[in-house]
C-alpha cells in the first residue's frame, strides 16, 4: 500500500492539472464576458474586477443574435433528425446482412475532409439556387453526421444478440417488427450517443456555415465574427458571444452524460 501510495498522488496531481487546463479557457472566456474591453487588456483587472452585463445585452438584443441562435437550433435539430432516421435502419442493415463493402463506403466518407467538398457543394448548389437556405445547410451538416452516426451504430448493433430478434420471430413478429419492437429499444443508448454527438458537431460547424448561409440563415458560430473587425476587435462582445454559444453544449453534456458513456460503453465504439 505504501508503494501505491506515490502513484495515487501522481494521478490525482495529473488529473488536477488536466481538469485546470481544460477549464482555464472556459474560465477566461467567461470572466471576459463580463468586463469592459478596458479591463480585458488591463492585468490588473485579470481577478478581481467589476461585472458588467452589457456585453450580454450587446450580444442578445442589438446583435441580433436570438435569430442566430433560433437558425442554429432549427439546422443542428433538422440534420440530427434526418441523420438518424436515415443512418440508424443503414447501420442496422450493415450489421446483420455482413455489407463490408457498405460499411467502407461509410468508412471512406468518415475519412475524407469535408473541406474538400465545399468548393464542389458550393459550385452545384450556386446552379440550384440553394445557397444561402437552410435546406443546403442541413444537407452539408448530414454528409457529417450520417456516416458518424452509421459508424457508431453498426458497432452498437454488432454488440447486440441476434438471438434476441430471432426468438421474437419465432413467436411471430416480422423481421421489421424485431427490429421495431426488440432491437430498436435495446439500442436506444446508442442512438442517444450518435444524436448527441451529431447535435453537437451541427451546432459548432463553421466551415459550412460560412460558405454556405446568408444573412438570414447565419449560424452562431459565423456570427461571433461579427464581432472582428478589420482594425478592432470587440473581445467583450466576442467573449459572451463565445459563451452564448458553448453553454447549451455544456448543458447538454451535462445532463446526457449518461446516455453517452453508457452507449459508448455497450458497444457503440465496438466494431
Amino acid at each position: 500500500m505504501r508503494a501505491r501510495t506515490p502513484y495515487k498522488v501522481f494521478r490525482v496531481v495529473a488529473l488536477v492539472v488536466v481538469v485546470l487546463a481544460l477549464l482555464a479557457p472556459l474560465a477566461w472566456m467567461v470572466a471576459a464576458s463580463l468586463k469592459t474591453n478596458v479591463d480585458i487588456y488591463n492585468p490588473d483587472k485579470a481577478v478581481f474586477f467589476s461585472p458588467t452585463w452589457d456585453n450580454y445585452a450587446k450580444v442578445l438584443q442589438q446583435a441580433n443574435y436570438v435569430q442566430f441562435i433560433v437558425n442554429s437550433l432549427w439546422v443542428a435539430f433538422a440534420a440530427t433528425a434526418l441523420s438518424l432516421l436515415l443512418g440508424v435502419p443503414a447501420a442496422y442493415s450493415m450489421s446483420r446482412f455482413s455489407m463490408g463493402r457498405s460499411a467502407l463506403v461509410v468508412l471512406m466518407a468518415r475519412v475524407i475532409p469535408a473541406v474538400s467538398l465545399l468548393v464542389p457543394w458550393y459550385y452545384v448548389f450556386s446552379n440550384l439556387k440553394m445557397v444561402g437556405g437552410f435546406t443546403v445547410l442541413i444537407l452539408s451538416h448530414m454528409f457529417v453526421s450520417l456516416p458518424l452516426i452509421v459508424y457508431i451504430m453498426m458497432g452498437y448493433f454488432d454488440g447486440l444478440p441476434i438471438e434476441l430478434e430471432e426468438s421474437a420471430m419465432v413467436d411471430g413478429l416480422t423481421p421489421i417488427g424485431a427490429f421495431r419492437r426488440i432491437t430498436l429499444p435495446l439500442s436506444t443508448p446508442g442512438i442517444a450517443t450518435a444524436g448527441i454527438l451529431s447535435f453537437i458537431f451541427s451546432w459548432n460547424n463553421f466551415m459550412f456555415a460560412l460558405v454556405l448561409s446568408s444573412a438570414h440563415t447565419k449560424t452562431l458560430p459565423v456570427a461571433i465574427f461579427d464581432f472582428v473587425g478589420y482594425a478592432s476587435i470587440d473581445w467583450g462582445g466576442l467573449m459572451a458571444a463565445s459563451t452564448v454559444v458553448t453553454l447549451p453544449i455544456m448543458l447538454i453534456a451535462l445532463f446526457a452524460q449518461k446516455y453517452v458513456v453508457s452507449g459508448l460503453t455497450a458497444g457503440a465504439t465496438k466494431g
